[in-house]
């Protein structure tokens, strides 16, 4: 089976950041996306999720990460209002802190084909992501790319770690969400692909066996997406803020470049080598247990680093292939960020200093003067 790739024009941008619909008073989950809806009907760039206290605000493709900040602090902004028209707010992580009820399926045709499919276990999937898209010329490029990037995984889980409490628990885990996660069937690390050519074999024999219907049901941790022209990154947590997802976009898509240079006789100045299937799964585990402060799987000796030396060294090295107006502040911030408190350690601050879950989604929610800029310095 052919699947069409349509290429994108030049190293677009794009990004999809779900937020979770708090209410105003409680601060606890409300199914509030039907009411929401009814105020943006046919909006391609704010769209329902699975579960109904889910909202997705999705960007245009974007010639950069100047217009791609604009665009989303633009979306986010309105939003928030309309939000708070309804007696709403929006709170970006990876889970809530300390609801517990089961999720209500929003009432669209796929979503209810899903539950029909997965049983309670969709119910149970209250879980919120941030999702980076680059443009892609051709679905080898994005096959191949896919493959590079596949061994960074890890160091994402770390960076973007926003999930630490769960059902009114700390679960001990920097990004509980991926445990939650876990458990779906086409989640996880995607295997690799010679080219375009076996992803299309592979996704045939899938469509044929009726394990998917469509691109849609693949939701490894990154994937192209033959229709859209795009290699999309969907390993990261939600964010607090508008800025720090983009922070995330602008890492990777120094990093794409970077790896893209790489390949003119320079595979030595990687700041990470491939790694074997079950070395590569570890160190995901590894990371979303202990975020920014793990210990890393860097050879097949078994020989471990810090994975925040190596967040550190990334850094550095794709730091050339940013623009420096725009993208240099975002690269400083995860540094700072690295050093003084990356999001889930910003949720433990909170809860140590008030011993209370409400206050952690408080601290959590935005508001028009918090958009761009992280909720809680440490």
């Amino acid at each position: 089976m052919s699947i069409a790739f349509h290429p994108s024009d030049g190293f677009t941008v794009g990004m999809e950041m779900e937020f979770q619909l708090v209410d105003k008073q409680t601060m606890d989950l409300v199914d509030g996306i039907l009411p929401l809806m009814e105020l943006y009907p046919g909006s391609v760039n704010i769209k329902p999720e699975m579960i109904q206290n889910t909202i997705e605000v999705a960007s245009r493709p974007c010639k950069d990460i100047a217009e791609l900040e604009h665009h989303m602090q633009s979306l986010v902004s309105e939003l928030l209002a309309r939000c708070d028209d309804l007696g709403m707010r929006l709170c970006g992580a990876g889970t809530h802190p300390f609801c517990k009820r089961l999720a209500a399926i929003t009432p669209r045709p796929r979503y209810q084909s899903m539950e029909r499919a997965s049983g309670l276990l969709i119910h149970n999937q209250i879980t919120f992501a941030t999702h980076v898209h680059m443009g892609m010329p051709s679905g080898d490029e994005a096959i191949r790319l896919m493959h590079e990037l596949k061994v960074y995984l890890p160091l994402l889980i770390a960076l973007s770690a926003n999930s630490p409490f769960w059902h009114g628990h700390d679960t001990g885990f920097a990004a509980y969400r991926h445990r939650i996660l876990a458990s779906s069937r086409n989640y996880d690390v995607p295997p690799d692909f010679a080219d375009w050519k076996a992803f299309e074999h592979f996704f045939s024999t899938m469509q044929h066996a009726r394990v998917i219907e469509g691109i849609n049901d693949i939701h490894w941790h990154i994937r192209p997406r033959p229709h859209l022209g795009t290699l999309e990154v969907r390993v990261m947590d939600a964010q607090p803020t508008v800025s720090e997802a983009i922070s995330l976009a602008v890492f990777i898509q120094g990093l794409a470049l970077f790896l893209r240079e790489a390949r003119n006789g320079h595979e030595g100045d990687k700041p990470l080598q491939p790694l074997s299937w079950w070395s590569l799964k570890d160190n995901c585990f590894i990371a979303s247990r202990f975020g920014i402060d793990a210990q890393f799987i860097v050879s097949e000796k078994g020989d471990i680093e810090p994975l925040r030396n190596i967040a550190l060294r990334t850094l550095e090295v794709i730091s050339p292939f940013t623009d420096s107006v725009t993208a240099q502040p975002h690269l400083e911030r995860l540094r700072k960020m690295i050093d003084n408190g990356l999001p889930y350690t910003r949720q433990h601050a909170v809860f140590h200093d008030t011993g209370s879950l409400e206050e952690v989604v408080h601290s959590l929610a935005l508001t028009q003067e918090t958009i761009t800029e992280p909720t809680r310095p440490c």
